[in-house]
């Protein structure tokens, strides 16, 4: 009677992939497990974000008017900050490509060159993302709240932005702002803005080369500018409140879920590039000391340089819808 021979090598267990499945090591496969799962909460921001922003296409902020600062330099440049940033991410994945091959080849002098210049480009990156949430936080210009939670800006003749601190008649009296120490022990008033309502109109009304600017897009997709009676009709009529940078829940860019998702979108990113940074620092040290070579194998560096191939296309999403579209 023929007997079976049963075949228990090494060689045909694990999906045929011996002890390294799909010819990847346990430490890489879980490691695309994880950018899997990563990739589909990624994917679950920037749809409901995606959904938000055509919902309230005729309100949403032009991004070119929202980015508009760079470092050290005044004026206007819409964009150029944040295309500095997608550059330095994108150059930092060319370092780890970099430092990847530089492994596969045991030269551990190039890959501590290029794992050293990947930490660099992501902590470019964190404290250029961290100038651009000050900005936004801030504000540049400054705008009026309506009582319909909308928010009106101010344009000269030409439709260029004109700040609040430009036209607005400060009042003789001094403000004080309300604390629970000096009030009402469970009561306090937020910071104070740098004009009142009172004094923006009054300036509004003294300076006719001023106009309103709804938030609200025309046909040609810019925004609506008002004639001067309109404006003053807009003004006085609507006008509420002061509203100077951005908050969760009023910003003076347009509305609040614009701001809600910037903060979270690209905060939620920043955090996994600030992992990412003391990843490859951890791996950099490593290098240094010879733990890879002593192993006789780098691909500690491949692993994490995964994460942060990733890290680097999320942002070319976040970029894309966030700032583009």
């Amino acid at each position: 009677m023929d007997s079976t021979v049963v075949n228990t090598s090494a060689e045909n267990k694990r999906w045929g992939g011996g002890i390294e499945p799909l010819k990847a090591s346990y430490g890489k496969m879980m490691m695309w497990f994880f950018l899997t799962s990563d990739s589909l909460t990624f994917t679950g921001f920037l749809a409901a974000y995606g959904f938000s922003r055509f919902k309230f296409a005729d309100s949403w902020p032009i991004a070119d008017d929202v980015f508009t600062h760079v470092p050290f330099i005044h004026g206007n440049y819409p964009m150029i900050f944040v295309a500095f940033m997608t550059f330095i991410l994108i150059m930092s994945s060319v370092t780890m490509v970099l430092a990847v091959d530089a492994g596969h080849r045991m030269d551990k002098a190039k890959v501590s060159l290029y794992m050293f210049l990947t930490v660099l480009g992501g902590f470019v990156f964190l404290s250029s993302q961290a100038y651009e949430w000050t900005t936004f936080i801030k504000g540049g210009y400054g705008a009026v709240g309506t009582h319909g939670g909308n928010i009106i800006h101010f344009v000269d003749a030409d439709g260029e932005r004109v700040a609040l601190k430009d036209f607005a008649i400060a009042e003789s009296t001094e403000r004080t702002q309300h604390t629970n120490k000096d009030g009402l022990w469970f009561s306090g008033e937020k910071a104070l803005t740098s004009f009142t309502f009172e004094e923006v109109l009054a300036g509004f009304e003294a300076n006719p080369g001023v106009f309103v600017r709804t938030t609200y897009t025309a046909e040609d997709g810019h925004k609506t500018v008002l004639s001067r009676s309109e404006s003053l009709k807009e003004l006085q009529t609507k006008g509420k409140n002061v509203v100077e940078g951005a908050n969760l829940i009023q910003n003076e860019y347009g509305p609040p879920l614009f701001a809600n998702y910037f903060f979270f979108i690209t905060g939620f990113h920043g955090f996994h590039v600030s992992i990412g940074v003391m990843l490859n620092i951890i791996v950099f040290f490593n290098v240094l000391i010879g733990t890879y070579e002593r192993r006789r194998s780098y691909e500690m560096v491949e692993k994490v340089g995964l994460y942060w191939h990733f890290v680097d296309l999320v942002w070319v999403f976040v970029f894309t819808f966030f700032y583009l579209v």
